[in-house]
């Protein structure tokens, strides 16, 4: 009967109120400190961590860090002079009458758990299942749990349905490469993992159900950047029928708004967010991802400079940025600038500072005349003490001065680290020109409504028809993609022949949407915002990869789990495949 005195306890319940009290707890050994003869331990649980003390200190000499024990003893007041205000239980330790270990650690741990994120990457993936001990990484993937929960409430409120859609599918060319899957009872066909549920959440807007989401995992053999993960990545997918393209932005706006208000103490963009076409993102900001915190915008000059006597700039588009009170800065901070340019591909940055009586300070000042000069204070709103830089390039001029305004942003510190800044970009173009194959391809995908439907593509040109494809951006960084789908059949046939491909292609790689349109298909749209780039932001980290229980690393490796690897001979000949020499 004496062992039921004992009563189970989470160590972050206990407080003072249960001064006195006989317990029984459980964790891991965070730490065993020796002061002067005298042995502390800290225990710790999924919930926090509480000191140990015992009147006989051997009972603590057999134990390592980080093994699972389980304790019973008596709580009691720590003296005061050491309360440790950092712990929930500061105030408290458990005086122990007995400990035993379940699972005993090794003595050499192969990082300091409490601080294993200032460890290598490679490393702590390797002994993932010690990183995760570490509250601060294990907060991470329980804030995870805490968001994808909210999500799927905010869907449940909305009416849509969670439907689950197949993992092993077949392989369409979707944008990215596919995760192929042989077959072994099919010899020399394969299934393929879904790049994303597209035609699948698509057949059931076919099937009649008006509102569908799930946290669908995706899989595509993309690599690896700092927000976005090799291999797999999770989005919260959802596809709505009788519905115009402004009923899908409000609600992609309705998830964004709801989840980064409730989860985030910062700055969020009241709803509804700034629409920008993607013309206008290009001309203003070099991007179709803009970061709105920065107020610098791109202005064109290619006019300015049409008759030019400076070489570089004539015949060529040149674009501008100006930037007010910085004409002061030192010669390195402008040398820097010009080594980014450098680095990006440019052969340089041009620019003048302007004086306080407006006149140009700058190599490229004595080609121009005072009609351009008039003409640039006027364009570019120069005032005393701006500096105006130049970004001219036959081909990416665009790109280069998106990429100057963002390292502008950053150098300038005007980009708000307390503000998420949202905006939704639309109005994409329906194809862009392969100049390598010499053919349209798609600038997303294929299942996009084309604007004016088929007037529009069977009068305009590839490149002036625009899609009806959308991009939720935020602070630089693509939060969701989507659309309103193409859901007619003819339309569909004339989609795909501006891009080279004829009604077979559409039989064979998209059969059953194909098929199922011709049986009174409803309009519908939807779209996915990214859940491992939404947790990025919200926690303030800088790799995705923080935000994930188990990622690959950056090169798509798992240490952990040591793969990719090789398998059985017998494996290999039940799929019907041979691995032939790389070279």
């Amino acid at each position: 009967m004496k062992e039921n005195k004992y009563r189970n306890c989470i160590l972050g319940n206990l407080t003072k109120e249960d001064i006195g009290k006989e317990v029984r707890i459980a964790g891991w050994i965070e730490n065993i400190r020796d002061h002067g003869g005298v042995i502390f331990v800290d225990v710790r649980d999924m919930s926090g961590t509480i000191q140990l003390v015992s009147n006989d200190d051997a009972m603590f000499s057999h134990l390592t860090r980080e093994s699972s024990v389980t304790v019973k003893g008596t709580v009691r007041k720590r003296d005061e002079e050491d309360f440790n205000p950092r712990l929930k239980t500061g105030e408290i330790e458990v005086l122990v009458d007995s400990i035993q270990v379940l699972g005993k650690s090794k003595n050499v741990l192969p990082f300091e758990v409490m601080t294993s994120k200032e460890s290598s990457e490679e490393v702590r993936l390797k002994y993932r299942y010690l990183d995760l001990r570490n509250p601060k990484v294990k907060d991470n993937i329980l804030f995870r749990n805490k968001v994808i929960q909210f999500l799927r409430e905010i869907m449940v409120k909305n009416d849509f349905i969670e439907i689950q859609t197949p993992i092993l599918t077949a392989s369409s060319p979707e944008g990215a490469r596919d995760f192929i899957v042989p077959s072994r009872r099919f010899h020399g066909k394969f299934y393929a993992l879904p790049q994303a549920p597209q035609q699948f959440k698509q057949l059931l807007m076919c099937s009649g159900f008006d509102k569908y989401f799930q946290i669908a995992p995706c899989f595509r053999d993309e690599d690896a950047r700092s927000d976005r993960v090799y291999g797999e990545f999770y989005q919260l997918d959802f596809e709505m029928s009788f519905v115009e393209e402004e009923d899908i932005l409000e609600m992609g706006e309705k998830v964004f708004y709801e989840t980064f208000k409730k989860f985030s103490q910062k700055e969020v963009s009241p709803t509804p967010f700034r629409r920008i076409s993607y013309q206008e993102a290009m001309e203003k900001y070099g991007t179709d991802k803009p970061d709105l915190r920065n107020p610098l915008e791109i202005i064109d000059l290619t006019e300015e400079f049409e008759d030019t006597e400076f070489k570089p700039f004539r015949h060529v588009p040149v674009k501008g940025i100006t930037v007010e009170d910085i004409a002061d800065k030192s010669n390195s901070w402008f040398n820097e600038l010009v080594d980014y340019a450098k680095g990006i591909g440019m052969p340089g940055i041009g620019y003048f500072k302007v004086l306080e009586d407006m006149s140009f300070a700058g190599p490229i000042d004595k080609f121009l005349t005072d009609e351009e000069r008039q003409a640039l204070i006027e364009k570019a709103g120069l005032k005393p003490n701006s500096v105006l830089f130049f970004i001219a390039d036959r081909k990416n001029a665009c790109k280069y001065a998106g990429l100057i305004r963002d390292e502008l942003g950053r150098k300038l510190d005007l980009l708000d680290p307390n503000q998420f800044a949202f905006c939704i970009v639309k109005d994409f173009p329906m194809y862009e020109w392969n100049e390598e194959d010499e053919k349209y391809d798609f600038m997303h995908n294929p299942f996009n409504m084309p604007q004016g439907g088929l007037e529009a593509l069977n009068t305009k040109k590839a490149e002036e028809i625009l899609a009806y494809q959308f991009d939720f951006v935020c602070n630089g960084i693509e939060m969701a993609s989507g659309a309103l789908r193409n859901y007619d059949p003819e339309m569909m046939k004339k989609v795909f022949s501006i891009a080279g491909l004829k009604e077979e292609v559409i039989a064979e790689k998209f059969g059953a949407l194909y098929e199922a349109f011709q049986y009174g298909a409803p309009p519908h749209g939807g779209m996915a915002p990214g859940i491992d780039r939404m947790l990025m932001l919200l926690l303030d980290e800088n790799s995705i990869r923080e935000t994930i229980a188990f990622p690959l690393n950056a090169n798509g490796a798992d240490a952990l789990m040591n793969c990719p690897s090789t398998v059985e001979e017998m494996q290999l000949r039940e799929a019907h495949i041979k691995i032939r020499d790389k070279n």
